[in-house]
């Protein structure tokens, strides 16, 4: 049995137990706060945040992308890496592009400042921090609704692990109630369209301790 660390705020484990969901694949989901840098999980994790998968042997892989690659290979039906060597170009551009420009220009301000700030810490969020991942919300919603007014998904005809990540990290942030749906209706029709799906259906009746997401949190017309 695979065994995945994670955690519900994390939006890189969010994509990886999509990625699992759409692969009909299980694993002993374990949550880990890694915020809280314990040693255990250190020992295991150079980088200290989750995603990380234990697999056979005790082997440990970290990162989202590594993980999802580790994945692929195995389980290579439905493939959500590319169908061909333009397509995976494509599907790795654009999941790096959610799994880390998208996380240190907004996720990592407002999650932090919100969450794990306020809730784990309790220590007082930035506010010029919170300012700047709003600001930063607001383009890279422009170039999300850009790509969804132009593609079925984000990639093309296919789900894969571009929209896992993408919808990953606009989930947490729904959960506050940070996303402007209605000036980025192209950006909602792709949201609506992923939230359909089997996948994500777990994923959005979790609830974060101490925080109320918007009712239509949840309903995949919204």
């Amino acid at each position: 049995m695979l065994v995945l660390f994670h955690n519900i705020i994390s939006p890189s484990a969010r994509a990886v137990r999509l990625f699992l969901a759409e692969k009909g694949v299980e694993a002993d989901l374990r949550e880990e706060p890694d915020w809280e840098g314990r040693m255990e999980f250190r020992r295991l994790s150079p980088e200290g945040e989750v995603p990380l998968l234990l697999v056979d042997g005790g082997h440990a892989i970290a990162g989202f992308l590594p993980i999802c690659e580790y994945l692929e290979e195995l389980h290579p039906e439905p493939p959500m890496l590319g169908r061909d060597p333009l397509a995976r170009a494509e599907v790795r551009r654009l999941a790096l592009w959610y799994g880390h420009r998208f996380w240190e220009e907004v996720g990592r301000y407002l999650i932090t400042e919100k969450i794990i700030k306020r809730l784990y810490r309790r220590e007082t969020p930035d506010t010029e921090a919170i300012r700047a991942g709003l600001q930063n919300l607001r383009t890279h919603l422009d170039y999300l609704d850009y790509l969804a007014t132009r593609r079925h998904y984000l990639t093309g005809t296919y789900f894969t692990l571009a929209d896992a990540i993408a919808a990953a990290q606009v989930s947490v942030l729904d959960y506050l109630g940070h996303v402007a749906w209605d000036d980025h209706p192209g950006a909602r029709e792709w949201y609506m369209l992923v939230k359909s799906r089997k996948s994500m259906r777990h994923l959005l009746g979790e609830r974060i301790a101490g925080i109320r997401p918007p009712k239509y949190y949840d309903q995949p017309d919204f």
